[in-house]
């Protein structure tokens, strides 16, 4: 599946689209994961941990959206766009990870 962030596929022909695509993904952060990190804002660094849970959230969310476009028969998701969204509140440090694109399908 060819997922691009651009409205067009370039050299190539939009032969039908066929609608908005969307993946979504929580992620939920625990007390010893909020600890590490606080200790690695104070003393300097890369919280890694969050960095590979965000890495997977997203990678889950893609994946998601890419079933969505197969099943409506598309080749390529164009316009795609990724965002995060903190859930705090009643869902604590919960993480959504969403992505979104236009399903289409193209030809040379």
């Amino acid at each position: 599946m060819l997922i691009l962030t651009t409205p067009t596929i370039e050299g190539k022909k939009i032969d039908e689209y066929y609608g908005l695509v969307t993946g979504d993904s929580l992620l939920g952060a625990n007390l010893y994961k909020d600890m590490f990190s606080g200790v690695r804002d104070v003393v300097g660094g890369r919280t890694t941990k969050y960095e590979e849970e965000l890495t997977n959230a997203r990678e889950l969310a893609q994946k998601s959206m890419e079933e969505k476009a197969e099943k409506k028969g598309a080749n390529a998701i164009i316009a795609t766009r990724v965002s995060y969204h903190n859930l705090g509140g009643t869902m604590g440090n919960t993480i959504m990870v969403t992505i979104f694109g236009t399903a289409v399908s193209y030809s040379d």
